[in-house]
């Protein structure tokens, strides 16, 4: 079995998410209350892969944020500038990689199975040979197809023979690994079996937080609510006093007696981002 360690791209800008990430970056954006990140270093972890050693987080964009937030618990790259895309992050990283295979996860994949983080993605590891590209992908239904009757699904894993030529300067892994592993035959997709959302748009970072919560709302221990919720998601420290319906209260944020927040995102008193499919 090859060795892998795995990186976890947390550096991009998160565009179509703004205003949200003018206030976060979008890899430290909660999804039911819980940071993306902190979900794909939870998923790392299911499967054996956690610590320094094992597990890399790159950082750019209001990248302090990130480096506060993961601590001690991942080995930090901080890249100069722009960030430098999801090939020159990881060509940033090739001492640190050093001959491991590596299994690359995009901090804003929401990924639901019926198993747990880690086990639910398992079979992209299973039987790996070392070589050869694989993409975790869901059926593209009414969406683009971008491998064959696939959509990448947040999870790619690469040899060292590919890492080993990629340069720390901004570049996609679309272009630099996956399109010519493909073209050489060496790209494998592995279907997931569950839901995948980028959470990329306002419509499915709402999705993904209503999807967390499940049926009924999802409230932190320490938010005060003497409004009411209908499919809501309401972080640390935040106060409902009015009504939220299939809304995300962000930590800290107010919603006043008199407002009803329907299918959007409050972040503090006064920010509010729709979200209505």
């Amino acid at each position: 079995m090859t060795e892998v360690c795995a990186v976890v791209l947390a550096a991009g800008e998160g565009r179509r998410l703004r205003p949200l990430t003018e206030v976060r970056p979008k890899a430290l954006c909660p999804v039911g209350n819980v940071p993306l990140l902190d979900r794909a270093l939870a998923r790392l972890a299911g499967l054996g892969l956690s610590g320094p050693a094992q597990v890399a987080v790159n950082a750019c964009y209001l990248g302090e944020q990130v480096v506060s937030h993961v601590g001690d618990r991942a080995h930090l790259s901080v890249e100069p500038g722009a960030p430098l895309g999801t090939s020159g992050g990881i060509g940033n990283l090739r001492n640190w990689i050093d001959g491991r295979g590596v299994l690359v996860a995009n901090a804003d994949a929401y990924l639901a199975g019926s198993a747990p983080p880690g086990p639910d993605v398992e079979s992209l590891l299973d039987g790996w040979d070392g070589e050869t590209v694989r993409l975790l992908g869901v059926p593209a239904g009414d969406a683009e197809r971008e491998f064959g009757p696939y959509r990448f699904a947040g999870l790619s894993l690469l040899p060292w023979s590919m890492v080993l030529s990629l340069a720390a300067a901004p570049s996609d892994l679309v272009r630099t690994v996956w399109r010519p592993a493909e073209a050489a035959g060496a790209l494998t997709v592995v279907e997931y079996a569950g839901l995948f959302l980028d959470t990329g748009t306002p419509v499915d970072y709402l999705a993904a937080n209503l999807h967390a919560a499940g049926a009924s709302s999802l409230v932190d221990a320490t938010a005060n609510i003497t409004g009411q919720l209908v499919q809501a998601v309401v972080g640390a420290g935040a106060r409902v006093e009015g009504r939220v319906t299939r809304g995300v209260v962000w930590p800290g944020g107010y919603v006043g007696p008199d407002e009803h927040l329907v299918d959007a995102v409050r972040v503090g008193r006064d920010l509010t981002v729709a979200a209505a499919p």
